[in-house]
């Protein structure tokens, strides 16, 4: 029986990643040869991951990488927060963001695929961290967004990691362009333009503002307050020309009857028509980073704030740690019940 002295073990644990004792172990079954027992750490390690396949992973970080005209985005998941602020999963997100930015994939396939700095696949990179962090560690998405030369990333991280994002800027400066991006973080688009919104979802989007509004009128009435206007449009792209002109009519009709000298409605009318068009684009100003009122300057819209520097938003990426996760919720009556019921019995 070989000697397992403490220098062998430090050996293994530095070329597997293995904690001490799982270290000492596989020397002792492998009787101090190092090659078998990496083997067989690397086999009890992805023993060890299967069994987790099945966890939910919902906490994480997200990384961002930019080189040159490449950048990237990725989420990457761990069962718990504590474990998202491990050293070791803090530099997997950030190493798997740098490979993916310089690897390009076309998907998730792909990216798995790619070879870490330490010379294995992202999958099996993975798989090891899983095995030596204790928990399910998973790669989730990645974004890769390309600019050209006179153009801007705007890269920027938000809440310790939790929010990720990169934007393109066309004209003005980086400075620019991560202003643009702490945007987006706070305000949360999905897109850019409403251009990219499906016709129906903007129904349905629409429907549930109204019966927002529904809901606010019945407690307006029992105070007796007037109701609220329920919405006709939601989305810019239901506003025809013909919708436009009728809106202008009617508020020429309006300024007639108020008795308004017709030589000054050139001067009322733009206020109530860009009041119009922000009465009647809720769901672009919900889902669309161009129609959002700009943080920075709540006197403009994303896009007309751009317009005023001469810059404009070509293209962003934003993933929020978890979002869309179904996390499992512990039912905590049903816990003290069972454990009630489990008292009872013994």
């Amino acid at each position: 029986m070989a000697e397992i002295t403490a220098k062998l073990v430090k050996e293994l644990r530095e070329k597997s990643g293995a904690g001490v004792m799982d270290a000492k172990k596989a020397l002792v079954e492998t009787d101090g040869d190092m090659d078998k027992a990496v083997e067989l750490l690397r086999e009890k390690g992805m023993a060890k991951a299967a069994k987790k396949a099945d966890r939910v992973a919902a906490e994480g970080l997200t990384g961002v990488y930019v080189s040159g005209n490449q950048a990237a985005v990725v989420e990457v998941n761990a069962e718990t927060d504590f474990v998202a602020k491990n050293a070791q999963f803090v530099e997997l997100v950030n190493e798997t963001a740098k490979v993916i930015a310089e690897g390009k994939p076309a998907n998730n396939e792909e990216a798995l695929a790619l070879v870490m700095p330490s010379g294995e696949t992202l999958a099996a990179a993975y798989v090891n961290a899983t095995a030596t962090i204790g928990e399910k560690i998973s790669f989730r998405r990645f974004a890769l967004l390309e600019k050209t030369d006179t153009q801007h990333f705007g890269a920027y991280q938000h809440n310790g990691g939790r929010i990720g994002v990169i934007s393109v800027i066309e004209g003005g400066d980086e400075t620019l362009a991560k202003q643009i991006s702490m945007h987006i973080a706070a305000m949360k688009p999905t897109v850019l333009s409403y251009i990219e919104l499906d016709e129906q979802f903007v129904k349905d989007e629409l429907a549930k503002l109204n019966h927002e509004i529904e809901l606010d009128n019945e407690s307006r009435a029992m105070v007796d307050k007037s109701p609220l206007p329920f919405l006709q449009y939601g989305s810019k792209a239901q506003l025809s020309d013909q919708v436009i002109t009728k809106a202008e009519d009617d508020i020429k009709a309006e300024l007639a009857a108020e008795g308004k000298p017709e030589k000054i409605w050139d001067k009322i009318i733009p206020g109530k028509m860009d009041r119009f068009m922000l009465d009647n684009t809720k769901v672009d100003q919900a889902y669309t980073l161009l129609a959002q009122v700009y943080i920075m300057d709540d006197s403009k819209t994303v896009e007309a704030y751009l317009n005023s520097v001469n810059a404009k938003a070509v293209a962003f990426a934003r993933f929020e740690v978890g979002e869309g996760i179904e996390k499992k919720a512990n039912d905590f009556e049903s816990e003290v019940a069972a454990t009630m019921a489990a008292a009872l019995n013994n």
